[in-house]
């Protein structure tokens, strides 16, 4: 349910609801909007008996909300949600490129390859430290060693950086060092990490998992944001399906369907889908030209010789390619 406020409602009306909720046993969670703030009643299994809120001062009228997923829903936030980092707007008016290699492998790799795409146009730059593995004798990254190249990489070039935290031992170090916290495919439902996660002061990239729906990622994503981080970003990176040409299959019919119903940014990983490089840049204008907020791409200056996911990673000038006609769609 949401309890929506007047338009000259106080701070102290909006915070007597708030205890109002808690009183009926469920929580309160205040959404500033442009015109006037609403308060999301989450907690509860059923139906809210509004009677009692409806008499508090300040309040207009209550309104059911229909998904199970409440904070991430439009119904509460009906505005898109635009997340902006720096001068980095995940959300805004252009899409938002995140590239880099698979994994960090060392400082003169990741530094060459940063140079490299921020001079194509990518403002945030995408390195694995922690990296889970389907093998465990397959390179496991870098670890603390990686998030400090990463560092410099922001020092040196200015980029952003976005990495991924594997679990609870590694995700306090990861908000130290990076922009960006990535949530990989493989956790889309550790429940207690999504919480950890939505305790951190860092926005969170969440990575759909490989055979989750459309509401289960939401899901996922309300974990977040029920424990007050509201700064998350959706990713499609593909899901397992009957078809074998690729590594998964990049169901771009997410991208318009999570639109609809929810506030939330979306970019798409088009390296994981497609698993082979040939295929990243078709994937990535198709994403684009359905919406997507952004992209998330693999690139390496050798991948013949890169430790992981070489195979998916664009040659530089397949990245200054991809730039290229990525900028004339968007025209």
């Amino acid at each position: 349910m949401l309890v929506i406020m007047k338009n000259d409602a106080t701070e102290a009306q909006v915070q007597a609801v708030v205890r109002e909720i808690e009183a009926l046993g469920y929580q309160g969670i205040p959404i500033p909007g442009a015109q006037r703030t609403a308060v999301c009643v989450v907690g509860n299994k059923g139906p809210v008996e509004d009677s009692r809120l409806l008499a508090l001062d300040g309040v207009k009228e209550t309104i059911p909300v229909t998904k199970p997923y409440k904070l991430v829903s439009r119904e509460t936030h009906p505005e898109s949600t635009i997340i902006s980092i720096g001068d980095v707007k995940v959300g805004g008016d252009k899409p938002v490129i995140m590239a880099g290699p698979c994994a960090v492998e060392s400082e003169e790799q990741a530094l060459t390859i940063a140079h490299l795409v921020k001079k194509y146009g990518a403002s945030i730059f995408r390195g694995g430290a922690f990296k889970p593995r389907t093998s465990p004798y397959s390179f496991q990254g870098l670890g603390g060693e990686g998030l400090k190249i990463l560092r410099k990489v922001r020092e040196e070039t200015g980029l952003l950086v976005v990495t991924e935290a594997t679990d609870h031992s590694n995700i306090d170090i990861v908000e130290k060092y990076a922009d960006i916290i990535q949530i990989g495919a493989r956790n889309m439902q550790n429940y207690s990490l999504l919480r950890r996660a939505g305790n951190a002061s860092k926005p969170i990239l969440l990575k759909r998992g490989f055979a989750a729906t459309i509401d289960e990622l939401l899901m996922s994503a309300e974990y977040i944001m029920s424990e007050g981080n509201t700064q998350v970003i959706l990713c499609e990176r593909g899901i397992r399906t009957f078809s074998d040409n690729m590594r998964n299959t990049l169901d771009l019919s997410a991208i318009p369907s999570i639109k609809e119903v929810s506030h939330l940014p979306i970019v798409v990983d088009p390296s994981h889908a497609a698993g082979l490089r040939e295929y990243v840049i078709p994937l990535s204008k198709g994403a684009i030209a359905v919406g997507a907020d952004g992209l998330l791409v693999e690139v390496h200056h050798d991948p013949l010789r890169a430790l992981s996911d070489g195979m998916q990673s664009l040659y530089p000038k397949q990245f200054e390619k991809l730039m290229e006609e990525i900028k004339s769609l968007h025209r």
